[in-house]
């Protein structure tokens, strides 16, 4: 016989297994018994009121199980207990230095500094540096790395709308070096999919609500800008990046399967797609893994793809994202693979190594959502005060 405590956010639940014939073998209540604590685990069972009041778990039932899987296995020795951090206020003194401790090390440093970072974001690339108090920050780039740290913990969900910044040189109609950016993090249950479907309903209802009660801005905007109402459906179109290639090659258009779309082809790809679906806001998913982030999710049913999207709308992109890779030994070969030095991103590796859900995330930058969707030339009219490589002031 083994048990097993689970625990969601608050909430915790005792399992059973029980030897029995056909149900759950012995190598299942071994398997069960050597689990870490802080896994992540897939129960399935059957639901039962014990005889007697469960004192150890929030929840008065038990689950007889019948299948347990190890998502995620953490390391055997935690930096800090749940029951510790979980201590009354009188016992909560040496949680407290123990966390303070963690937190001094390498460990969750600035998972709540979304606008000033420590050391370098996103691999160091495109970022302003700056000194904080002798110590090597930037201003950040994006916060997705700390969402995907804080991922790993409680959370199931991460938000955050705010300041971005990019110091790339960036000519172009669309980039600014600094813009609101509306990041998220999220877990997935069973399928990328998930993350696709959420930006799905956000952006339908975005859409909806700018039609519904802004319709006087709107109008004022066309009379001095002119342009036609986005055309989107009401379950957004997700096309895979091969079907993408194949629409453009019976177009007569030749890319590379494996390769990355510039600006031109996706425009084209754009009016290929409204001609024949009717609508100018669609997802793009399993992009080839060799253009994609380290950190990005290989398909299971071929690695030369991956579970990531792009998301446009009148043939420009807005967002990019994907199904992150959540277990950490194959987090480090990946980025060996890719040339990075693991010493550079050991804090953001070491995350993972204490339970860290699968989960998937986005970024998007919510000016030039705003310049596609007027359907405006240029993304600096979106901005009162638009920052470029070269405009600091006013």
């Amino acid at each position: 016989m083994a048990f097993v405590v689970v625990r969601e956010g608050l909430f915790t639940v005792q399992c059973v297994l029980m030897v029995a014939k056909e149900k759950v073998s012995e190598q299942m209540v071994k398997f069960a018994n050597a689990l870490s604590r802080e896994s992540i685990v897939d129960v399935a069972g059957i639901v039962s009121v014990p005889g007697e009041a469960m004192k150890g778990t929030s929840q008065q039932v038990e689950i007889q199980v019948r299948k347990i899987y190890c998502i995620n296995r953490a390391v055997p020795i935690l930096p800090i207990s749940i029951e510790d951090a979980a201590r009354s206020e009188k016992e909560i003194e040496k949680a407290e230095k123990i966390f303070r401790s963690f937190l001094r090390s390498e460990g969750f440093r600035g998972i709540h500094t979304p606008k000033l970072m420590g050391g370098t974001s996103e691999g160091g690339a495109a970022v302003f540096r700056l000194d904080y108090k002798g110590q090597p920050a930037c201003l950040a780039q994006s916060p997705q790395l700390h969402k995907q740290i804080s991922i790993n913990g409680d959370f199931r969900r991460v938000y955050e709308v705010g300041p971005v910044f990019r110091a790339e040189d960036s000519f172009t109609h669309r980039h600014l070096c600094e813009f609101t950016g509306l990041d998220a993090e999220m877990e997935i249950k069973e399928h990328y999919s998930e993350v696709m479907d959420i930006i799905d309903r956000l952006f339908v209802t975005i859409f909806d609500h700018l039609n519904e009660n802004c319709k006087g801005e709107l109008e004022a905007v066309s009379r001095q800008y002119e342009f036609e109402p986005l055309k989107y459906l009401r379950k957004t179109l997700q096309l895979t990046f091969p079907e993408g290639v194949q629409m453009l090659k019976e177009a007569g258009i030749e890319v590379d399967p494996y390769g990355d779309l510039n600006t031109d082809i996706e425009r084209k790809l754009g009016k290929l797609v409204r001609d024949k679906y009717d609508t100018e806001f669609y997802i793009l998913h399993r992009y080839p893994s060799a253009i994609r982030p380290f950190y990005t999710m290989p398909c299971y049913d071929d690695p030369l793809y991956s579970n990531s999207f792009d998301v446009f709308i009148r043939g420009e992109e807005i967002i990019s994202g994907a199904q992150r890779i959540h277990e950490p030994e194959f987090l480090t070969k990946r980025a060996e693979a890719c040339g990075i030095d693991v010493k550079t991103i050991a804090t953001y590796l070491d995350s993972f190594k204490f339970g860290a859900w699968p989960h998937g995330g986005f970024g998007v930058g919510l000016e030039r959502v705003v310049m596609l969707f007027c359907n405006l030339t240029n993304i600096r009219k979106t901005s009162l005060f638009p920052r470029d490589p070269q405009r600091l002031a006013p």
